[in-house]
């Protein structure tokens, strides 16, 4: 089990399977997404550049997706809460997955970096 998987197996359900299929979502979007740990937490990027976040409110116990140019996203189940330039998504573990919502945010944050609005150093 590497460091990635580890985060997620640590969980409790029903948080630990709602948290691995919101990874599965993130990273069937494109096949450029990969996955990292930042600040102890999984982290989604295109192409290098960080896009999205999972992680677990502290208040409520339940998982969140964080857009991190969330500024640039406009949906209405998007909170922006004290953020200035992130926003999130909460997921109720003990539901179905809104996977169509999801895809949609999801597709929105990589558009921002694929239409170039945020730019992604040439290697």
């Amino acid at each position: 089990m590497n460091t990635n998987d580890q985060f997620y197996f640590e969980k409790q359900e029903p948080n630990k399977s709602c948290l691995l299929a919101m990874r599965s979502i993130i990273l069937n979007q494109d096949k450029d997404v990969t996955e990292t740990r930042k600040y102890g937490m999984p982290c989604f990027c295109y192409k290098g550049k960080m896009f999205c976040y999972v992680w677990i409110d502290k208040k409520t116990d339940e998982p969140y997706f964080l857009m991190v140019e969330g500024k640039h996203l406009d949906h209405p189940q998007l909170e922006t809460g004290d953020r200035a330039r992130m926003k999130i998504f909460r997921i109720d573990p003990n539901k179905d997955l809104p996977v169509k919502t999801i895809k949609l945010i999801l597709n929105q944050a990589l558009d921002v970096y694929r239409n170039g609005i945020i730019l992604i150093a040439k290697k």
